[in-house]
C-alpha cells in the first residue's frame, strides 16, 4: 500500500481515503539553515514533501 501511494504521489495527485484523511505533496522553498557542528551558513534546496492530513471524522472519533 505505501509503494501505491508513493507512485501517486510522486505523479502529483492527492489521495484522500474516506473518514481517514489526505496525503498530498507540498513544496518546501528554498532556505538558508546553521551547520550545528559548525555554525556555518548553508542553504538548503527547495524540494517536495509528502504531507498527511487527518480528516475531521477521524479525529472526532479518536478525541471522544
Amino acid at each position: 500500500m505505501a509503494a501505491t501511494i508513493a507512485e501517486t504521489l510522486k505523479t502529483g495527485e492527492k489521495i484522500q481515503i474516506a473518514g481517514f484523511g489526505t496525503f498530498e505533496m507540498k513544496k518546501r522553498a528554498a532556505r538558508e539553515g546553521i551547520n550545528p557542528l559548525t555554525k556555518e551558513k548553508v542553504t538548503i534546496p527547495a524540494c517536495s514533501a509528502p504531507s498527511f492530513k487527518f480528516g475531521n471524522s477521524f479525529k472526532d472519533t479518536v478525541n471522544k
